[in-house]
């Protein structure tokens, strides 16, 4: 199974960009409810015998089952034929954000990720279609569930012998983005290692050496725009909060910090692509990347206090 994520600029009309906030609004409400679900059964199981709690709990009987992904869905099932909010969203829609709280906790307890958060205006910023219908594809264009045909900037072709799965809409300062996830039944061979051998090391002075005598120059985009950044923060941070004009200088801040990430990963593919080109088998040490940014750290303090 081979799985490729292709991504395109949507050009939504003003009703289309309406109801995809639409949408985003509506899935951030069932996060939160959801998410409050979760947290008051268990504060209640959490509760002492022989003390109160300083805020005031609900009260939830000992027999109520834990709210898992599995009973949140039938309490959004029974939601929507009483809310005409909730009946205007894509149930399956809603069904993802529930499995994406879910995969929220059991990364909490696996993984020992930090507690889920509430969304609140505007934070929630993706929704998932996991299923588009029959041909949603075209040129130019996709056919989403309960928005209808969307152009799209089609930057390159779709892929050949792939069958679209599912679509991601994801928003940014930028406007709406497209992920598209095409799967394909052809099984890849490990290609055997023969051919010209590249290592390549992580360095402090240097983004990266290979064993050929590349050594990339480390990359300062965040340094080099710091100095807009902090002038456009200043003009933020004069305006009054909610206003016309504080929505527009909040805009340009995400604008610089979109295109700070943008052009870093532009250099990460870029950086990748000539090491491909380069050789025939590429070889990198198994590094902990997170000890050593920890291990920076210390000496960067130490060095601090001696001065």
């Amino acid at each position: 199974m081979l799985t490729l994520t292709y991504e395109y600029k949507l050009v939504p009309t003003k009703s289309q960009a309406e109801a995809m906030q639409h949408i985003l609004d509506v899935c951030g409400s069932v996060w939160n409810y959801a998410l409050r679900d979760r947290k008051d059964w268990i504060a209640s199981r959490k509760s002492p015998i022989n003390a109160c709690s300083l805020r005031s709990e609900y009260v939830i009987g000992v027999d109520a089952p834990y709210p898992g992904f599995n009973e949140q869905c039938k309490g959004l099932t029974q939601a929507k034929q009483l809310s005409p909010r909730l009946k205007s969203v894509n149930a399956q829609v809603l069904q993802q954000v529930l499995r994406k709280l879910d995969k929220a906790f059991r990364d909490m307890k696996d993984r020992k990720f930090g507690f889920p958060r509430f969304k609140k205006r505007g934070r929630m910023r993706s929704f998932v279609f996991p299923q588009l219908g029959k041909h949603p594809l075209g040129q130019g264009a996709v056919k989403l569930p309960n928005i209808g045909r969307v152009k799209i900037r089609q930057s390159r072709p779709y892929p050949d012998g792939f069958q679209v799965k599912q679509a991601r809409i994801v928003k940014r300062a930028s406007g709406f983005y497209l992920m598209l996830c095409f799967q394909s039944d052809l099984s890849i061979i490990e290609p055997p290692l023969t051919g010209h051998f590249v290592g390549v090391d992580v360095g402090l002075e240097y983004f990266l050496s290979t064993s050929d005598g590349l050594q990339l120059e480390r990359p300062k985009f965040f340094v080099d725009l710091q100095r807009q950044l902090k002038l456009l923060q200043r003009r933020l941070k004069r305006k009054k909060k909610g206003s016309a004009n504080w929505l527009k200088a909040q805009k340009k801040v995400a604008l610089l910090h979109e295109q700070i990430a943008n052009t870093r990963k532009d250099f990460h593919f870029k950086t990748a692509h000539q090491l491909c080109n380069q050789g025939d088998v590429v070889a990198v040490e198994d590094l902990n990347l997170i000890g050593l940014s920890r291990g920076m750290w210390f000496i960067k303090a130490t060095r601090h206090r001696q001065r």
